[in-house]
């Protein structure tokens, strides 16, 4: 039973990771870019605006893809309790393997909004 919830608690943490860090994105984006939370991309600290839009975004994405991956996640936890222990921890791996490249291919929406929104300057597009 003891492994069952450790390997529960393990496929939330990317999911709820996500979904903490998106809400603290958005409600208090951290000021310096040289701090040590942040999105940190070259065209995200090209200069204060595109910072402060960068968490905007990033943190909107975060929120729904982490609240979506956090129900995936839960249901197909249940799913999981069925199998056996070795069946179980293959599908958990593969869960949480899944999840860490979703985390990665977030980046696309936040750099592909800020190419929209600012050109290669870092000034806004009108």
């Amino acid at each position: 039973m003891g492994t069952l919830i450790v390997l529960f608690l393990c496929i939330l943490i990317v999911p709820l990771t996500m979904l903490v860090f998106g809400v603290l994105m958005r409600r208090r984006p951290p000021k310096d870019m040289g701090g040590v939370f942040g999105y940190r991309t070259r065209r995200s600290t090209m200069n204060e605006e595109t910072w402060k839009f960068a968490h905007e975004m990033c943190g909107k994405v975060w929120t729904l893809v982490g609240a979506v991956l956090l129900v995936v996640s839960v249901v197909l936890s249940l799913l999981f309790l069925r199998s056996g222990a070795d069946v179980l921890m293959d599908r958990a791996t593969s869960l949480s393997m899944a999840q860490v490249v979703i985390l990665v291919l977030s980046i696309v929406p936040v750099e592909h909004s800020l190419k929209k929104h600012f050109d290669e300057n870092g000034n806004p597009k009108e």
